[in-house]
């Protein structure tokens, strides 16, 4: 249950109770620091953690069936060659004891028994993906609702076909930006072995596919915090100080997780598994920062509108809000 202070609808607001001040100097008059601070405690009273656990579980499982369709869809068209980069693109980026693994994985999205089956077989993993990502936006939205302090998520057909919407537009450039970013490099690789293209224009790809990752990423981010939550956000300058939070640290703290699974060797501990764990700790890694930028877009928006405090009052120290119990005064201390 969240126990985060309501953001006021700013948007709403006019005249004395609405700052004209734009969101950067909003920003440095509180402080970065306090607003830092204040956004962390937004977010793990409103559940922050959780709802970006139940987040990567619905993205992990919405990752694998979209490499067995995408592979399977690229052979199906006759591109094999291009079917052929995505698996090479695909084993590069995970542990090496689980290269066996994802290679089978990859295989049988690309195996060759009927036209048919393989059919069925991109059918299956481009919806299994759709429907787990759908899920995985709609919890977006939950997260996001508790830490503005709303209490309600939308009504379940317009809560599904928002985040439906979101998966096929947004998502789409998520996933776009962070196959830049993160499999950048083995994908120009896979390319350059497949095709032959030469080193300069491999060269080219590691310099362009940066700046295009990085808009792809505040696109996406930056549409998500304006549209999953269920209220009528402030203008795209307010929510870009959180979705540049949360490109910033998903790279810092993916980068960090990348060095420890190549320094930690968790194919000792967890074997042909180990790509699997991989997977779900970059997937917990991408909830944790979406939903901190969204505390910090909250919590900015809330100092704008005159509520600093992230925390309802509380007066008697029960760890129930005063709103909440019935005899604040007469609780026991």
């Amino acid at each position: 249950m969240s126990s985060v202070c309501p953001v006021p609808e700013t948007v709403l607001m006019g005249g004395e109770e609405l700052s004209a001040d734009d969101a950067w100097h909003t920003a440095r008059r509180w402080g970065l620091r306090t607003l830092l601070r204040t956004a962390f405690v937004r977010f793990r009273f409103g559940d922050g953690f959780s709802h970006a656990r139940a987040f990567a579980m619905q993205l992990a499982l919405a990752v694998v069936p979209f490499i067995i369709a995408g592979a399977g869809l690229a052979s199906a068209l006759g591109a094999e060659s291009f079917a052929e980069v995505v698996a090479r693109t695909v084993v590069a980026i995970s542990p090496g004891s689980s290269d066996q693994l994802v290679r089978d994985v990859v295989d049988s999205g690309t195996s060759d028994e009927g036209s048919e089956r393989a059919e069925i077989v991109v059918a299956v993993g481009l919806v299994t993906a759709f429907l787990a990502a759908t899920s995985a936006f709609a919890q977006l939205e939950r997260g996001a609702n508790r830490i503005y302090g709303t209490k309600r998520d939308r009504p379940a057909l317009r809560k599904y076909g928002s985040a439906a919407l979101l998966t096929a537009t947004a998502g789409v450039s998520l996933v776009a930006g962070l196959l830049l970013i993160v499999a950048g490099e083995p994908f120009g690789e896979a390319i350059e072995q497949v095709y032959r293209w030469g080193d300069a224009a491999e060269t080219a790809w590691d310099v362009v596919r940066w700046p295009l990752g990085m808009l792809a990423l505040v696109v996406a981010v930056t549409a998500l915090m304006r549209y999953a939550p269920r209220r009528r956000q402030p203008g795209l300058s307010w929510l870009a100080v959180g979705a540049a939070l949360t490109v910033l640290a998903w790279l810092a703290i993916s980068g960090l997780l990348a060095l420890y699974v190549v320094f930690a060797d968790l194919g000792d501990t967890y074997g042909p598994l180990a790509a699997v764990m991989a997977l779900l700790l970059w997937a917990n890694v991408t909830g944790v920062a979406l939903l901190a930028g969204v505390a910090l877009a909250a919590q900015l928006e809330a100092v704008r509108a005159g509520c600093p405090d992230p925390l309802l009052a509380d007066s008697d120290d029960d760890g129930i809000p005063d709103q909440l119990d019935e005899h604040p005064e007469s609780a026991p201390r």
